[in-house]
C-alpha cells in the first residue's frame, strides 16, 4: 500500500513541476513579448546617437544602397561622411567599431561598440588621447609605431600594442572599403 502512496506522491510532484514550469515559460514569453520591441528601439537609439556623436555636423542619416549596416552622413544634399562597421581581433577578442569616414577617404572619429581588452591598458583606446591620432589619416598614414617623434602615424598605447595594431587595422580596413566605395571623391 505504501508504494502506491509514493507513486501518486511522485506523479502529484510531476504534474505541479510541469504546471509550474509552464507558468513561468508563459510569463518568461510575456515579459519577452513586451521588452524585445523596447529593447531593439534602444538599441537603434544608441547607434544612433554613436552616429551623431562621430559626425556631429550630419543633418541625418541614411543607409547606404547595397551595404549592409553602412550610413550615409548627410548635411543639406550632400554625403559628408560614411559609418561604416569594423571589426578586428584584439588582445581579447574582437573588436567591434563604427568608424566615420570622409567620401575622399579620411577618418573623422571612430567608436568601439564593444570589446574584451584589458581595463585599464587596451580598454582605452576609446580614450580621446589615443583616438584623436586619427583623425584626418587617410590609410596609408594608418601604422602603429612606437616611436614618439613618428607623429605622422598612430603612436602604440603603452602595454596596449595589441590592441593599438587591431583597432588601427579596423579603422584602415573602414578607410578602405569607402575609398574603395566612393573611387576616393
Amino acid at each position: 500500500m505504501a508504494n502506491d502512496k509514493d507513486k501518486n506522491s511522485i506523479f502529484a510532484i510531476t504534474k505541479n513541476l510541469t504546471i509550474t514550469c509552464f507558468i513561468s515559460g508563459i510569463i518568461l514569453a510575456g515579459v519577452y513579448y513586451i521588452t524585445a520591441p523596447v529593447a531593439a528601439q534602444k538599441q537603434v537609439q544608441i547607434k544612433n546617437d554613436t552616429m551623431k556623436e562621430l559626425v556631429a555636423n550630419a543633418d541625418n542619416f541614411k543607409n547606404v544602397n547595397g551595404k549592409k549596416d553602412w550610413y550615409a552622413a548627410v548635411k543639406g544634399s550632400k554625403t559628408i561622411a560614411y559609418v561604416v562597421p569594423a571589426v578586428s581581433k584584439g588582445y581579447g577578442g574582437d573588436i567591434n567599431m563604427l568608424v566615420a569616414v570622409t567620401p575622399d577617404g579620411k577618418v573623422v572619429d571612430f567608436s568601439i561598440v564593444s570589446h574584451n581588452e584589458t581595463p585599464g591598458l587596451g580598454a582605452n583606446a576609446s580614450e580621446d588621447s589615443f583616438r584623436g591620432q586619427f583623425k584626418d589619416k587617410k590609410a596609408a598614414d594608418l601604422t602603429v609605431t612606437k616611436d614618439k617623434s613618428n607623429k605622422k602615424n598612430i603612436q602604440a598605447m603603452t602595454g596596449a600594442t595589441i590592441t593599438s595594431r587591431a583597432v588601427t587595422k579596423g579603422v584602415k580596413e573602414a578607410v578602405q572599403q569607402v575609398t574603395t566605395f566612393t573611387g576616393g571623391k
